[in-house]
């Protein structure tokens, strides 16, 4: 049965935070759907401008490129094609494991109002004054909370934003046993290890190296796609233009190829990765998450690693090559 958030499905969900394109709210009822989720909501600038929605999410290159991912050249939403690129493009090839795309659930107008109107004050007051939830969305991006293990934190919002307030250190010690003064040197050690362990930064790494000629090369293979002069050999002299012959001589699959693996890269150079940490309690055996030992304080941790590739789609298009 498909899901449809209504005006008062808005109560369940609370503030989180928020960036420059994007509202972030935690989930606090009960349905099983949405334990354990956050929403992420599209902001628009608070202005008279009317936005003007294409009724395709790509352009006629980057259909072209993205050929081979039928869900994704089909997709009449920018950030539909952004989750979907992530779902087909790098979740595959950075793994289930630190991928989340995320879904999309279906949201009612007064949902999205009835969310305004819940979280204006406890936004930054600068971000109310530049921006406020797009209410002309008709559905927003379901993602896993990262920041939850599956037996539970213990404490809760009012704990968090307690913890905050204080300084970097105090907080450390609510769950690093460290002297005074070294909890942050250990959270790094943790880090460290934890990073070591899960070879995310190894999956990274490989997908960074499908770029073999980067920006300086990728270009001359854009301008052949877009079947343009290319600007790049025209302000270079003879000789200097004749080492992007074998480039410019590729066949339209090949400059495909090069541009796609350029952008793939450049998405895994720019992506974020979040850890999250959870201490085991004294006695504590089998999980489902990995484990780090933290000798200096004698303790065991649960750790997750997400990569949060979710960049809007245009920012990994064509269009990203053309120089400014």
């Amino acid at each position: 049965m498909e899901v449809i958030l209504r005006e008062n499905d808005a109560a369940d969900w609370v503030y989180r935070g928020e960036g420059a394109a994007n509202l972030v709210l935690s989930y606090i009822g009960s349905s099983p759907l949405f334990i354990g989720k956050v929403m992420r909501i599209r902001k628009a600038p608070r202005s008279d401008v009317v936005t003007v929605r294409s009724p395709s999410a790509l352009t006629a290159h980057e259909r072209l490129l993205w050929k081979d991912v039928d869900e994704l050249i089909s997709s009449s939403d920018k950030e539909i094609a952004g989750r979907l690129f992530v779902q087909h493009v790098m979740k595959p090839l950075l793994g289930s494991k630190f991928v989340d795309a995320g879904m999309h659930v279906l949201v009612s107008t007064e949902f999205l109002e009835s969310v305004e109107k819940d979280i204006i004050c406890q936004r930054p007051p600068w971000r109310v004054d530049n921006a406020q939830v797009d209410t002309q969305c008709d559905s927003v991006l379901l993602m896993s909370d990262h920041s939850v293990f599956s037996h539970g934190l213990g404490g809760g919002a009012e704990d968090t934003n307690f913890g905050i307030a204080k300084a970097f250190e105090d907080v450390l010690k609510s769950f690093i046993q460290a002297n005074d003064g070294l909890c942050t040197e250990s959270l790094l050690t943790l880090v460290a290890e934890a990073l070591t362990k899960s070879g995310v930064l190894n999956q990274l790494l490989e997908v960074q190296k499908l770029d073999n000629v980067d920006i300086e090369g990728a270009i001359h293979a854009y301008y052949d796609i877009t079947s343009q002069q290319c600007m790049v050999c025209r302000e270079l002299g003879e000789e200097q233009a004749k080492k992007y012959t074998s480039l410019h001589s590729a066949s339209l699959n090949e400059s495909l190829r090069v541009v796609r693996d350029y952008l793939i890269a450049a998405t895994a150079k720019d992506c974020s990765l979040m850890m999250c940490f959870r201490p085991r309690k004294d006695g504590g055996s089998g999980s489902e998450h990995n484990t780090v030992y933290l000798e200096s304080t004698k303790q065991t941790f649960d750790f997750k690693a997400d990569n949060s590739s979710h960049e809007p789609f245009g920012s990994v298009s064509v269009g990203r090559l053309v120089p400014a």
